[in-house]
């Protein structure tokens, strides 16, 4: 059992400095000073990381865009549709770390700290090794699933073949990202993702245009740069101070700390995996619509993982803000972060749901040059994009729930969204107005909205049951 709320025999000078505020350069103590202010100064990181990480896939699709057919396009949105899903899994399983961690730090047990990140590095390990293997025996069957477009199925075989030798990469990024978040640093992951992500733009121009490689060349680019972003991160991190130590016996699997990491990770995990399949399922039935319908659904939903970065990073500062805050027993301050966060997505989810009516279409012609994909692009865009506001809100109270370890709410909310309305009604829509996509795009907002619904339902329970505010024992 972790009890967050005993106090820890840490060293004296760690508890002074989590006591005083004071921390190391790989720290940042979330439970004092401004709620308003630790969020801002934590997310603008997050989300300038997010932004970065997504114009990984947008890159690939832009510059496969420039060089190749509407074949090459496909091929890539759907293989990095593949991958995206994968790498919000890990994300969300790396969850689990982020606020552990970020609860030990902030009921001063350096000790948990230490034990939870040599864990997280054996349990992830094993996992990419597993992932890698299995995954390059089901290229093919994956493609097939995915309703792939004939003229398009080698490139994407390609793609993806050469993305999933490269997952040892992207899980490493990612775990190293998602420890430095729950120590409260969200500057750190920015700058390895920036180095990321300017080496793939240029070896994407190297390969896909000098080359000539399609399809395969931008999974390389991709691939490659991620082994750069984590050598950086680790040459990093041997060079900084910080005020835990790691020790050799902290990498052995320890059932407390693998349970609790795993308790909140993998409903996260699940959760976002599922949320990427109903977009893999809307994906499938905009496939069988046709080329041009695909990859307008393609570019559409890299536009829209664009936009979504300030909901995600809501949810992810109010997981790191929340678990700090709430293992230091300030349960009102990770209220008020909830609060400050919603105000804050539902914000920008409005202002783009309008914007976005009147430049969808020139918004989607960024990536391609083809008149009927621009035009069907911009029907979806303009219904999809009202996700932003309702997506906001339900983000927001999903990391909430995860800081309290809670994370199997967020797993129900978006499971009941799914299947009562958000793949069921992108169907009905597809069947009902065979020469639109604004009606698909409507229906993945409606799903939203039925999250937010429950959310505001279980936030209701929880607090009358007095689970929001309670000492914390798992």
């Amino acid at each position: 059992m972790i009890n967050y709320q005993k106090e820890r025999p840490a060293p004296a000078a760690a508890a002074e400095s989590l006591r005083t505020g004071t921390q190391h350069a790989m720290e940042r103590n979330l439970t004092t000073g401004s709620v308003l202010r630790n969020i801002l100064c934590f997310s603008l990181p997050y989300l300038f990381s997010y932004f970065l990480q997504t114009l990984y896939g947008m890159a690939d699709l832009f510059i496969i865009g420039q060089f190749g057919a509407v074949a090459s396009t496909t091929a890539v949105s759907i293989g990095s549709q593949v991958m995206h899903m994968l790498t919000v899994m890990i994300v969300g399983l790396a969850m689990g770390s982020t606020v552990t961690i970020g609860r030990a730090m902030g009921a001063g047990d350096r000790s948990l700290v230490g034990r939870t990140i040599g864990n997280t590095v054996t349990l992830f390990m094993v996992l990419s090794a597993a992932m890698t293997a299995a995954l390059l025996a089901a290229v093919r069957p994956i493609v097939a699933i995915m309703s792939t477009p004939a003229e398009a199925v080698e490139g994407t075989v390609a793609y993806l073949t050469v993305c999933f030798l490269g997952i040892p990469c992207i899980t490493a990024y990612n775990i190293i990202a998602s420890i430095f978040r729950g120590l409260g640093d969200s500057k750190s992951p920015m700058y390895f993702i920036a180095v990321a992500c300017a080496a793939n733009i240029g070896l994407d121009y190297l390969f896909i245009g000098a080359l000539s490689m399609g399809p395969a060349g931008a999974a390389l680019g991709t691939t490659l740069s991620q082994a750069i972003s984590v050598a950086v991160s680790l040459a990093v991190i041997l060079r900084r101070r910080t005020g835990f130590a790691v020790h050799r016996a902290d990498f052995r699997p320890q059932r407390a700390v693998l349970r609790q990491v795993l308790k909140i990770g993998l409903p996260v995990a699940f959760q976002d995996g599922l949320i990427q399949i109903a977009f893999i399922v809307i994906t499938v039935i905009a496939n069988r619509r046709g080329l041009t319908d695909s990859a307008a659904v393609g570019i559409v939903e890299k536009i829209i993982s664009f936009l979504f970065l300030v909901p995600s990073s809501m949810l992810s500062t109010v997981s790191a803000l929340g678990a700090q805050n709430i293992g230091a027993g300030k349960h009102d301050r990770a209220a008020l972060t909830l609060r400050y966060a919603i105000r804050i997505a539902a914000g920008f989810g409005l202002a783009a749901g309008i914007l976005m009516q009147f430049i969808a279409a020139p918004v989607v012609g960024l990536f391609t040059a083809d008149t009927a994909v621009i035009a069907a692009g911009g029907q979806y865009l303009r219904g999809y994009i009202w996700d932003c506001i309702f997506a906001g809100i339900h983000f927001s109270f999903s990391g909430y729930f995860c800081a309290y370890g809670r994370s199997e709410i967020s797993f129900l909310h978006n499971i009941i969204a799914i299947a009562l309305v958000r793949v069921p009604g992108v169907y009905l829509m597809s069947v009902l107005f065979a020469d639109t996509l604004y009606p698909m795009g409507l229906a993945t907002a409606t799903g939203s909205l039925l999250s937010v619904v429950i959310c505001l339902a279980a936030y209701g329970w929880l607090k009358r049951k007095g689970a929001l505010g309670a000492p914390i024992q798992v």
